[in-house]
């Protein structure tokens, strides 16, 4: 299997907002049951599937008129959005256009029960949804049906202290409750132990560069199943992986 050319799967036909398009994707998921992808179409405000199957030449709109920051989807197949215009994460069936919003929703802010630009999700089997709040230098956790949320990370203002992150992005939750977050603005990947006032630096926090072990604008991140971590490091156009005992 020659695995060096990738291969288009969705757009590839130029920038635009026709259903053969896309604008500025920021995010993709694998729905294994329709065996399609899901898209954040984000300039084009839209939530878009493309059937994986080959032949296939266009998506299909499921959600319209949101600001898809990110995308998650739990064991039974509920899609979950986070919304950077209405700073909000809203849980979708499959079909539904409206959802519920399972975090934020408020408006702007710092409080507890709102959120201000909140990016990468997870959810975990218990549906409950961990948020990087971009603005407000914190992961917040919100159980389901819960009002408002709990800080598990950062919330100290920005800062590079242990205690504090700065504009966290990609967001990993392990069967333990500890969290992996890309602390963006410094450039560094901590990990913050269940009930955690603090975390630990993994990876980073070497300054900005293109050596081995820096970044320069750190996005989303992964685990596979060896524990090996992969990030992206958007601005050195490349993806690096660890290994993290």
């Amino acid at each position: 299997m020659d695995d060096t050319n990738g291969q288009v799967v969705a757009g590839g036909n130029g920038k635009g907002n026709r259903l053969d398009q896309l604008d500025e994707p920021t995010d993709v998921l694998i729905d294994k049951e329709t065996d399609s992808l899901i898209i954040c179409d984000w300039e084009n405000r839209r939530v878009v599937r493309w059937s994986r199957r080959s032949g296939t030449t266009q998506g299909e709109i499921l959600i319209d008129n949101i600001k898809c920051s990110r995308l998650a989807m739990d064991d039974q197949r509920y899609l979950y959005i986070s919304d950077y215009d209405k700073h909000e994460v809203r849980r979708y069936q499959m079909g539904d256009k409206n959802g519920t919003i399972v975090a934020g929703g408020n408006g702007k802010g710092d409080g507890l029960n709102q959120l201000n630009l909140p990016t990468h999700i997870f959810v975990d089997q218990q549906q409950t949804v961990y948020v990087s709040d971009n603005n407000n230098n914190r992961v917040v956790k919100w159980n389901k049906g819960a009002k408002e949320g709990i800080v598990v990370a950062g919330g100290q203002g920005k800062g590079n202290a242990l205690t504090q992150l700065s504009n966290p992005q990609g967001l990993f939750v392990d069967t333990l409750g500890a969290i992996y977050v890309a602390d963006s603005g410094n450039r560094r990947v901590m990990r913050w132990p269940k009930g955690a006032k603090q975390g630990t630096i993994i990876v980073g926090g070497n300054g900005e560069g293109q050596g081995a072990n820096q970044f320069n604008g750190l996005q989303g991140l992964s685990f596979d199943l060896h524990s090996n971590l992969y990030v992206v490091d958007l601005w050195n156009h490349r993806v690096q992986r660890f290994s993290i005992e």
